[in-house]
Formats: C-alpha cells, structure tokens, sequence
C-alpha cells in the first residue's frame, strides 16, 4: 500500500468526525435561524438609515434644483434669452467648479451657454428627469460621477438643462451599501461563530450523557451524569437523571437479592415438601395422611409468603389510595392492643397501651391495622419473658405518631437501614421464624401514607417511631424512611 493510500485511510480527527453531528444538531440549526432573524434586522436597520439619510438628500438636491429653476424662469419671463443666458454665465462663471450644472442649446443640442460640453444621453422621464454620468469634471478635468437634472422645451426649439452634481449622494449611498455589507458580514460571522460554539458546548454535555447511558446499557449501574456545579438546565437535568439512576440501581440491587433470599428461604421448604409427596407416594396410608397434611402446610407457607410479595408490590405502585378516608389513630392502637394481649399474658410479657381521646389521620384503616399488627408482632417476638411491649399514640409537635418499643435485643445501628429489605433478617442463621417481609409491608404502606418511621435504641431493645408527618425517605439516623 503507498504513502499516499495510508493517509488517506488514517482515522480522522475527532473533531472533523463530529461535524455532520454538529451540522444536524439542533442547537445549530437554533443558530442559523438567529442568523437569518439577524440579518434580517441589519436589513431594516440599515434600510432605515439608508432613507432617513440618502433618501433626505434625494429631496433636498431635488429642492435647490426647483430652486434653481424658478430663479432661471423668473430671468426668462423677465429679460427672454438673453437675461437667461446671461444670467447662466454669471452663476457659472462665479462658482466654475461648483456642484451646479447648467446648459441651453439650440434645436440640435448645439450648446449655446453653460458648463456642460454636450447634451447627456440618459433618457428623462414625463416630468423632464434625468440622472446621467459627468464625465471630465473637477478641476482636473478626470472626475466622473452622478448628477441629476430636469430638462426644458424653451420657445425656439431651445432645450434647457438646469441640475446637480450629486457626487456627495453617491459616496453617501456607497458608504450605506459598504456597512451594510460588512454588517452583513460580521452578523454572519459572529452568529456562525457563537452558534459553532454553543453547539459544540451543548453536543459536549449531551455527549456526557449519551456515554453514560451507553455505559449503564453495558452493564456499569454505578455510572453517574457528569455535572458542571453552576446549576444550570443541564445540571439540573443530570441531577434528577442521577437520582434516577440511584433509585434504579437501589431497585436492581434489591431485586438481586430479592431473587437470592427467595431461592435461600424457599429452596429448603420446597426440599421438605418433596420429601413429603415422596413419602406420601412410597409408604403407607397412615404415613401418606400425614405427609400430605404436613406438606399442605409447606404451600400455605410459600403462598402467604407469594401472597404478601404481591401486595409488597401493589402498594408501591401506588395503586391502592383509593380506600383512603378519615380514621381515629387511637382506636386503632386499641384494637391492636386488644389483638396482642393474650399472646403477651401467655409469654408473661408485660403490655403498655397508651392511646386515649381522639386523633384522625388519613389512609387506608387495614394497611394502617397490617403496620401496627406487623411491628406488635416483631415487638412480641423478640421480646424475652418478663419483659415488656408498648404501644402509645400521641401527638409530638402537633403530628400524629404511633410508637411501639420493646425489650428485647433491639437492632445494630448498621442493620437499621437494611431491616426493611425483602426477605432480610437481622438473624443470620434464618432459624427465626418468619419470611423476612413484614418490615418491607411496613415501608411500603408507610411510603404510600406519606409517613416516616424511625428505628431507635430504645435502652434495651428497639423503638420503632411512625409520623404521620407527609415526608418520605431515610430517616435523619439512616434508620428509616424519611425524606
């Protein structure tokens, strides 16, 4: 392959590759259309000035030629030829190299007076008009430039001529034309110039965004939208993108372990119902009876646990507001406290209800009843014999709160923010009883209410705080939802 072959097939440099990009880009075709909305006012502005100063002159050289005219009739009517030739050498002879322009001829253009060699040969318009080209003018007999006339059919066959020279209009009108052009000019540049710019900067940060979602599409959920720090459009739309992905990549985390709890937690009660049918296949009636029965047990299980998945998720598409109403916050508490006090008399637990007179929250009453049932439940569990478990409403800072607290071994401060994971259990071995899901019920209805829930020490065992204060997200600890 030749030199010359190589180079044209080396790779181009970024720059000239990103150019048709630039070209179709949107910013630049922005810029090209604040081009032509420039030139636009150039244009009229210049055609502004163009009649408000070339235009003026047009009338006022069209003026002082009338002028001149009406001085020449009065002569004519007053003295005839001769007062007018006269008159026409006097004016001529006083200013030889003035802007004036006079001649009178005789039935043939011959001239008879003035300072024209010849009858020009532009044409005249109705009323007698012309504009026509000096040649050999000035004082050194070389200039050529623009002049206008009116034109008179005198008695006799006499023509006059009567007009200016309007050198000073047409380097007027040349100096309008120049700015115009260079306006034109230097508009077209310099919006080319800080449209190129500005699209170059704009591709730059849609290019920062296009290559991060090309890199999360490989695989890199971590990735984040560059920012600038100046707040601008773009930082804002990067921000709420990164908040985006956060949220993304909490869910893909969590549905990650989602899927290796389901499998660790159902692999070994699928394994004993297998057990079970097999039994209840090979052995006897007696034995058969008592496997099925055992492994009906084993279903309901997996089905509540199926079961309460589903409502998880039904919740957190918020599509279940629509049993909302009114409902008394310590009545509820009481129910609750009546549903739990057998089973802490039996576990010779110590029961503390503290809700009295009356105070309205708004949601739905069985998810609120499910919350409470939950966190009693969990409060009862794992609290030892002779200890104790409190339910109590109130009213801190004028929002409604519910507590419940208990006695027991309470939760590390670096699980707090994990406990409401599905399927996650402060008990590593999983030899507790239970599927891991009751706290991620409570957060879904909380975040459905609006509500926050705190986790605290409560010295010993846990305190588990829900405000009814309309706020979402971690708690100020990390311990909860809050926002």
């Amino acid at each position: 392959m030749s030199r010359g072959q190589a180079d044209t097939d080396a790779p181009k440099p970024a720059i000239v590759r990103q150019v048709p990009r630039l070209l179709r880009s949107s910013t630049f075709r922005l810029a090209l259309l604040y081009t032509a909305l420039s030139m636009a006012s150039v244009v009229v502005l210049f055609g502004f000035i163009y009649w408000a100063t070339a235009g003026l002159m047009d009338r006022q050289i069209d003026e002082t030629i009338e002028a001149e005219i009406r001085g020449l009739a009065e002569q004519y009517r007053r003295r005839g030829l001769e007062g007018l030739s006269a008159t026409i050498v006097d004016r001529v002879s006083r200013d030889p190299n003035g802007a004036a322009v006079y001649l009178l001829t005789d039935d043939e253009y011959t001239p008879i007076v003035g300072n024209l060699s010849h009858w020009p040969e532009a044409p005249s318009t109705v009323d007698g008009w012309t504009d026509f080209r000096l040649r050999d003018w000035g004082r050194d007999k070389s200039e050529e430039h623009l002049a206008r006339a009116r034109t008179f059919l005198l008695r006799g066959g006499l023509h006059l001529l009567v007009g200016r020279d309007v050198r000073e209009l047409e380097a007027m009108r040349r100096l309008i034309l120049n700015a115009l052009a260079w306006g034109l000019a230097i508009t077209i540049g310099l919006a080319l110039g800080i449209g190129l710019m500005m699209s170059v900067g704009v591709m730059r940060r849609i290019e920062a965004f296009n290559q991060t979602g090309r890199e999360i599409m490989e695989g890199d959920l971590s990735r984040r939208v560059p920012t600038n720090g100046n707040g601008d459009d773009f930082d804002q739309l990067a921000g709420n993108l990164n908040q985006m992905l956060e949220r993304i990549e909490g869910l893909m985390t969590a549905v990650r372990q989602v899927s290796d709890n389901i499998a660790h937690d159902l692999r070994t009660p699928l394994a004993r119902l297998q057990n079970r049918l097999e039994i209840a296949r090979t052995e006897g009636p007696a034995q058969a009876r008592l496997a099925v029965e055992q492994a009906n047990e084993e279903v309901a299980g997996l089905l509540t646990t199926f079961n309460t998945l589903l409502r998880i998720a039904r919740i957190e598409s918020r599509d279940r507001r629509s049993a909302f109403g009114s409902l008394d916050l310590v009545q509820l508490a009481v129910d609750v406290g009546e549903l739990y006090e057998p089973l802490t008399a039996e576990k010779n637990q110590q029961l503390v209800v503290e809700a009295t007179g009356s105070l309205l929250v708004s949601g739905d009453r069985d998810m609120l009843f499910q919350v409470l049932v939950n966190l009693m439940d969990n409060a009862v569990k794992y609290t030892p014999e002779g200890g104790r478990v409190g339910l109590y409403v109130s009213m801190p800072e004028g929002i409604p709160t519910a507590v419940v607290s208990d006695s027991g071994p309470g939760i590390p401060a670096t699980l707090r923010e994990r406990v409401f994971q599905r399927f996650f259990r402060a008990d590593s071995s999983r030899t507790t009883q239970g599927n891991g899901l009751g706290l991620s019920l409570v957060r879904a209805v909380m975040e459905l209410h609006s509500a926050t829930i705190l986790l605290q020490d409560n010295s010993p065992g846990l305190r588990i705080v829900v405000r009814f204060d309309g706020k979402t997200g971690k708690g100020e600890d990390g311990s909860g939802i809050r926002e």
